[in-house]
C-alpha cells in the first residue's frame, strides 16, 4: 500500500496554532518545556494562556536544589529548555484565559500539561476554563482539525470540564493521565519529608486515576501503563491525545506533531 500523499495547493499551509493553558504556578517543567520546545521547532505558533495574563513559573522543586535530584526532577537539558521558554515573548506575556473576549476558536492545539503542586488546583478547579473546553472539546471530533493534549494532571481539567447534564467533556473518551500506582510511590516514598507535596488535593484525597475513572461510563476507557518507557493515548473518535507523566513528554509531542502532518495529506 503507498504511504499517503500530502497535498499541494499551491499556497503556504498555515502553521497549527497552539494554546498551552497553565496556572500561575506549580505545572510540571518537563511536561510544559518539552511539548512547547517541540511544537516551536516543528514552527507552531505557541502562546501561553494564564488566568489574568500573569507570567506563569513551573514547580521549582523540579528546577533546582536537592528536591530536584532527589525527585527525579527535569534533566538538564530539560532545565535548559526552561530557561529558554521562561525568556520568549510568549511566556512573558501570556493571554488570559479570564478575559472577556478570551476564546479557543482561533487555536487548532489546546494543551493541558501537568503538575502535582497545589497551584495547579487554579486550573483545574476553574469554572472559566470548565466552559471554554465544554465549547471547544466537540470540536475536535473527527474529522476535525482541532486538537486537545492533556498530560497527567491537565487531564483533570477536562475530567472537571461538565457540561449542563453533569457529563464531562472526555466521557466517550479513551484517556490515560498519572497511574495511581506512580501517585502512591512517590508520595509515601516521600511524605517523611515532603509531608502531602505529591498530593495536589492533600492528605487521603483520591488519586487521579480515581478522580478520571468516575466521570468515565466504563473503566476500561482509562488506559495505564506501569512501564516507565513512554506511553500516550490517542483517543480514536476526538482529536485528543493523553499522557501520563513527565516521562511520556517527548512522545506526548510526537505524537501531536504526527497528527497535525496527517491532516495535510490524503489517502
Amino acid at each position: 500500500m503507498e504511504e499517503p500523499q500530502i497535498t499541494s495547493t499551491g499556497t503556504p499551509v498555515s502553521p497549527p496554532k497552539v494554546v498551552i493553558m497553565m496556572a500561575d504556578y506549580g505545572h510540571d517543567p518537563t511536561e510544559t518545556a518539552v511539548p512547547y520546545t517541540a511544537f516551536k521547532d516543528a514552527g507552531y505558533d505557541v502562546k501561553f494562556a494564564t488566568e489574568n495574563g500573569n507570567s506563569p513559573r513551573c514547580d521549582k522543586k523540579m528546577l533546582e536544589g536537592i528536591t530536584q535530584k532527589l525527585l527525579q526532577g527535569a534533566k538538564k537539558e530539560v532545565v535548559a529548555m526552561y530557561k529558554e521558554m521562561a525568556l520568549s515573548d510568549e511566556m512573558r506575556q501570556p493571554l488570559s484565559w479570564s478575559a472577556p473576549d478570551f476564546t479557543l476558536d482561533p487555536f487548532d492545539l489546546v494543551v493541558f500539561p501537568g503538575g502535582h503542586e497545589k497551584g495547579v488546583r487554579q486550573i483545574i478547579e476553574s469554572p472559566i476554563v470548565h466552559k471554554l473546553m465544554v465549547d471547544y472539546f466537540p470540536k475536535t471530533k473527527k474529522p476535525s482539525n482541532k486538537v486537545v493534549g492533556a498530560v497527567c494532571h491537565g487531564v483533570m481539567v477536562l475530567s472537571e470540564s461538565k457540561d449542563a447534564d453533569g457529563k464531562s467533556v472526555i466521557r466517550d473518551c479513551n484517556t490515560t493521565a498519572l497511574p495511581a500506582r506512580f501517585e502512591q510511590v512517590a508520595y509515601w516514598g516521600t511524605r517523611a519529608f515532603l509531608s502531602d507535596y505529591y498530593k495536589t488535593y492533600g492528605h487521603g484525597s483520591e488519586d487521579v486515576e480515581a478522580a478520571v475513572k468516575k466521570v468515565l461510563p466504563n473503566p476500561a476507557q482509562f488506559k495505564a501503563s506501569l512501564n516507565p518507557g513512554p506511553f500516550i493515548v490517542e483517543d480514536e473518535q476526538y482529536n485528543y491525545i493523553s499522557a501520563r507523566y513527565p516521562g511520556d513528554a517527548e512522545l506526548f509531542a510526537e505524537e501531536i506533531i504526527k497528527l497535525f502532518n496527517s491532516f495535510r495529506k490524503i489517502v
